[in-house]
């Protein structure tokens, strides 16, 4: 596969028509055609189906316009990097990461490198530990931030110096809310929205004293603020960290602790023996000394 193919297999995936795709990329639809048709033969599958009004793609070809999409970021982060100019620190490091307090002592960070190399660019991408993982290994993030209990065995981390607690998000007006603290019998009949994080069954297992599957789960996220929106919305309670939704007087929606306390450390990981462009070598520099004594990882 050529890597001009996978862009006119992009364009078309995204304009879901031949026409719209050859007047983006400036080519006749009979060549922009022919180049999709060698593409299915070259695989040995079938991509599109094409529609009468519109292209929509095959479950193969949506496997490709992921895979696509990650080859194409992959190979613009490696000539962004290789072309940087040596006498200057620039370029784009790319950090994952979820919804966490955490994430602002990263943010000083990034802020402070910005006034002596202010050719740096950040590109934050939101995700679970599954997520963020999943890119890291890839190659597409430089860094990520991670909730434990994560796997840590293919990464060099530091500990962040900050935990985060574990609680139910729930509506302010709910009887619930009139308890300081959420025991585990208080879960065992609510209707659960809880983060997809694969590890935390096992956190939650032990916490419950019963397996965490056998809990009413009607919704999962990976983003809390959607799942602030459910709740709100009357579908259920949201196992979710502290200080991410608005709680405040005015906000119809309330956050109360786990009993006994449940609290996580953050860290910030990467690929051990990774080779990082310049900004991220210098970006990981100051990240050492903010939180030196903290290196985990052989």
């Amino acid at each position: 596969m050529e890597l001009r193919v996978l862009k006119y297999f992009l364009a078309v995936a995204r304009e879901e028509s031949i026409s719209g795709a050859a007047q983006a990329l400036h080519m006749t639809q009979p060549t922009l055609s022919r180049q999709l048709m060698d593409l299915e033969e070259e695989l040995g599958k079938q991509l599109l189906i094409r529609g009468s009004r519109r292209i929509t793609l095959t479950e193969e070809g949506m496997l490709l316009r992921k895979r696509a999409a990650e080859i194409l970021d992959l190979v613009e982060k490696a000539e962004a990097e290789l072309t940087a100019p040596d006498e200057v620190v620039n370029g784009d490091i790319y950090i994952g990461g979820g919804e966490t307090e955490a994430m602002r002592m990263i943010a000083e960070i990034a802020t402070g490198l910005q006034q002596s190399c202010p050719d740096i660019r950040y590109h934050l991408y939101s995700g679970n530990a599954d997520d963020v993982t999943e890119r890291l290994d890839k190659g597409l993030l430089d860094f990520g931030v991670l909730i434990e209990p994560a796997n840590m065995k293919k990464y060099d981390y530091i500990r962040l110096p900050a935990t985060d607690t574990w609680g139910l998000l729930m509506p302010r007006d709910c009887p619930l809310a009139a308890h300081p603290v959420i025991r585990p019998q208080d879960l065992w009949d609510l209707p659960i929205i809880t983060s997809r994080q694969s590890m935390l069954s096992n956190e939650f297992s032990g916490w419950l004293g019963k397996e965490f599957e056998k809990l009413r789960i009607v919704a999962t996220y990976n983003l809390v603020y959607n799942a602030s929106l459910l709740v709100a919305a009357g579908m259920g309670y949201a196992l979710c960290l502290d200080k991410l939704v608005n709680t405040s007087k005015e906000s119809p929606l309330c956050f109360r602790p786990l009993e006994p306390r449940m609290a996580v450390h953050l860290d910030i990981v990467w690929k051990k023996y990774q080779v990082f462009s310049g900004a991220a070598e210098r970006f990981l520099k100051e990240v050492r000394e903010a939180f030196h004594g903290n290196v985990g990882g052989n």
